[in-house]
């Protein structure tokens, strides 16, 4: 790889193309380099590969009903219409408009009170939900850096990847693993694993020299990428069938899948 293209893949400008983070200049300098370098090319796929990885493991979705649910609070209110009173043409009809108005007067204040009272219920409903949108909003915008970190952590050249295929005994079985040596990470991600009775789990191992050392359980409800200790002695990762809430000892006769770390 010559010093042109290798300046260009460490000036980070890929990853800003793919968020969508480059200028004008830096976004036609991008497609150039990929359309006329393989390398360049390559290591783009590398990057979209990567993003949708961490993207399936970290969906996003919006919540549910808020927009309609504050919409509907804010609906028009009714109106009440005061009809004018028409001129009396005499002390008595005047007594009766008057006796009337005052009447009408004090039913409209009562509903406009009542009315008053629900629309400041209402308002606090809205408010609630403004509130809890914004903790929304907090929470997603948290998830989204969780997501970046991965990403960063997946585009990582120290980072090696490792994908963990079942034998005969689970054929549909697929877990690939993210090891950082420099930075001492390990991340697993859960393509597949077959359905196993409810009395039974599988579970992952780090195999060293003389023992073999749990990494935790694997659930195919649990389909993210997670963190798994890191071994720097691990010789190999191996997966196996255990009871159902993990096992002490790995029963190696029971191993389902395996991969060797050097």
């Amino acid at each position: 790889m010559n010093e042109k293209i290798n300046t260009f893949l460490n000036s980070g400008l890929l990853d800003k193309y793919l968020l969508g983070e480059t200028t004008s200049d830096e976004t036609e300098m991008v497609e150039s380099y990929i359309s006329r370098y393989p390398e360049v090319q390559n290591a783009y796929n590398t990057l979209q590969f990567n993003l949708e990885v961490v993207s399936k493991s970290n969906a996003i979705e919006a919540p549910k009903g808020i927009l309609n649910n504050i919409l509907d609070e804010l609906d028009e209110k009714p109106v009440v219409k005061l009809e004018p009173q028409k001129k009396p043409t005499s002390w008595f009809k005047f007594g009766i408009a008057a006796s009337v108005t005052a009447i009408a007067f004090a039913v409209t204040s009562y509903v406009f009170y009542n009315q008053n009272l629900k629309l400041a219920e209402e308002n606090q409903v809205v408010v609630d939900e403004l509130f809890d949108l914004r903790s929304d909003i907090d929470k997603n915008n948290e998830m989204l850096d969780n997501v970046m970190r991965q990403l960063l952590r997946l585009n990582n050249p120290e980072t090696e990847k490792y994908i963990i295929k079942g034998n005969e005994r689970a054929k549909d079985l697929k877990t690939v693993a993210y090891i950082n040596p420099k930075e001492k990470t390990s991340m697993i991600d859960v393509v597949s694993l077959p359905q196993l009775p409810e009395e039974q789990c599988y579970q992952i191992w780090a195999e060293l020299q003389d023992k073999m050392v749990s990494l935790g359980i694997l659930n195919e409800a649990d389909r993210k990428l997670k963190n798994i200790p890191y071994l720097e002695d691990a010789l190999a990762l191996s997966i196996t069938i255990e009871p159902k809430g993990g096992n002490q000892t790995a029963s190696t006769d029971n191993s389902v899948a395996e991969i060797d770390l050097h």
